[in-house]
């Protein structure tokens, strides 16, 4: 398991803490495939992790633009950064097909991401939704 879910930060807006619930089962479970090196269950679920990555941040962004959050953009290009770097290791994978790669990238890069962006910019604006101001 990559990341365990007392890992995740939870923040004040129960939609946004559904979405990391989720996103993280989805997270494991490729995770879980990588260190089987399961090719074909690789191949299977990495179209669903970058579907439910999509949907966790666009159902962020138009939170935020429904509630005229100050720090949209910011938050946005957080996430447009992660968006870049996952589609570029889902072209490598499918040229690739390296498990080892795909497992630096998830625990290096997107774990550290992942808590990170959730701990700073998902607290702050679930505060936001939730009226707290900013």
């Amino acid at each position: 398991m990559l990341i365990q879910t007392q890992e995740i930060q939870q923040v004040a807006n129960e939609v946004m803490n559904m979405l990391h619930e989720e996103e993280l089962e989805v997270i494991n479970n490729i995770h879980d495939a990588v260190l089987a090196r399961d090719i074909e269950k690789i191949d299977e679920l990495f179209p669903v992790l970058l579907f439910d990555v999509e949907d966790h941040f666009s159902t962020e962004e138009t939170m935020m633009q429904e509630n005229n959050y100050g720090n949209f953009q910011v938050h946005k290009n957080d996430h447009d950064t992660m968006r870049k770097k996952l589609a570029k290791f889902h072209k490598r994978w499918e040229v690739l097909k390296s498990p080892k790669e795909l497992q630096g990238f998830l625990e290096k890069d997107f774990k550290s991401w992942l808590l990170l962006h959730i701990s700073k910019w998902d607290s702050e604006t679930a505060l936001h939704l939730n009226g707290g101001g900013m």
